[in-house]
Formats: C-alpha cells, structure tokens, sequence
C-alpha cells in the first residue's frame, strides 16, 4: 500500500490586528450597524476672565471730557461766591440750599478722587470739597447770609468772597445793632419798654400804657414802641367801650 503524505496547511504572513482610528474631535463615530451616532462632546473652552468693573468712587474711569470739566470747575474756585460754588441762586430758601450742599459735597468728595494720579489737581478737589462745606456754613445761618450777601454786593466783592473772621465780627456787631435798634438805644427807653411789655403780658393794661409812653419820652421815634403802645391802647379802648356798653340802660 502506498503511503500517503501528511496534509500541510499554506503558510499565511500574520496579520496585525485593526486598531481602530482616533477621530478628531467633535467628528461622529460610526456605531455598529444599526445604532444612533454618537457625537463626543467638545473640549471646554479655555477660562476668559472678564474686565473688572470700573470703580466709580476713585476717579480712575474718568475719561479727558470728565477730567477737563473737573480742572475748570476747580479753577474757577477763587473768583465764585458762595452761591456759585453751591450753584443756587442768592434768593434759594433754606431747603435748596441744604440740597445743593449735599449733591456738591458728593460730587466731590476726597474720596472719590483718592486715585488721581495729578497731584495738582487732586489738592484743588480737595479745596474744592472744603469751600462747599464752608459756603453751607454760612449760607444755611440767616446772620451770616445776610452780612455775606451785602458784602460780595460791594464795591470790595472780589475781597469778601470767603468769610474770615473779620466777617464774623461784622455779622456779631450787625446783630447787636439790630437787637438795640428792635429794644432801643436808649437805657432808660429800654427798661420803660420792657416794663411796659412785661405789664401787657399780665394784663396790667393801664400801668403798660404809662410805661410805654415814657419809653417814648426817651426814643420819640422807635417804631417798636409806638407799635407796643398802639396793641395796648386799642385793649383799653376795647374795655372802655365794653364798659360803657354795661352801663347803658336797656
């Protein structure tokens, strides 16, 4: 019997195994046969910090306009009243004034303008700031407006404009003068009167009138005397005729 040789399979070069491909990001990969494809989600985008927010309280986002506005209001200073600086007009009551004295001081307080890189300019808000407070010192005072007011309506304006010592003197010796003139000048006037005064107020009507005449002796023609004396006067005349009213038959 012949022998039969062994069977002997090919010889076949090994294959490398399939390593699937890296898609980019973002590409959809193709599932198996049948399913949905699926998309990998994008890589996250690099951080941003966002700009910081001006600050409004230190005058570093002032922008050239602001801060040439803020140089003229500054050197116009030396040559403004009080009632330019408060930007009121002379005739403002109380209320306004004080209105005005809170927005100013405001608008430019130190604090504001602590980053100002200009020295200069930086002293001259600060100036700024202290001539608001001390035109509300004097403007919100009824005696101190008025020896102001008469003063920066002189001749010597542009030498009155702040208000120094001497000006305090003033409005003291302007206040005295009106006290005397209201009481009187006179003393004995004054002491008749504010007897006279002090009877009305108890209802002492004739002996009121004997001393307000007698004020009247010393001061003919003090306005506050015939006026005390005219309100006495028409009481009395008031009784008299109600007095007279009782004794009328009826």
């Amino acid at each position: 019997m012949a022998s039969v040789a062994p069977s002997v399979a090919p010889l076949v070069p090994p294959v490398a195994p399939m390593v699937p491909a890296i898609a980019p990001a973002g590409t959809p990969v193709r599932p198996p046969s049948g399913a949905a494809p699926v998309v990998p989600p994008p890589p996250p985008p690099a951080a941003v910090q966002p700009p910081p927010p001006p600050h409004p309280s230190t005058g570093k986002d002032l922008d050239p306009t602001q801060l040439a506005e803020l140089w003229e209001r500054c050197s116009k200073l030396d040559q403004q009243d009080y009632f330019e600086v408060l930007m009121v007009e002379r005739t403002a009551a109380p209320a306004d004034i004080k209105k005005a004295f809170y927005r100013e001081s405001r608008t430019y307080h130190p604090d504001r303008f602590f980053h100002l890189s200009n020295k200069e300019l930086k002293d001259r808000v600060n100036e700024l700031y202290k001539r608001v407070t001390e035109a509300y010192y004097v403007l919100r005072d009824d005696a101190k407006r008025r020896q102001y007011t008469a003063n920066i309506s002189g001749p010597e304006r542009a030498q009155k404009l702040r208000f120094t010592e001497t000006s305090e003197a003033e409005t003291r010796a302007a206040s005295k003068r009106q006290v005397e003139e209201q009481i009187g000048t006179h003393p004995k006037g004054r002491q008749f009167y504010q007897t006279g005064a002090a009877d009305a107020d108890a209802g002492r009507w004739s002996a009121a009138e004997r001393n307000l005449k007698m004020a009247l002796t010393y001061e003919p023609a003090n306005t506050r005397y015939k006026e005390k004396l005219a309100e006495v006067q028409k009481v009395l005349h008031e009784e008299a005729r109600k007095q007279g009213d009782a004794f009328k038959i009826r």
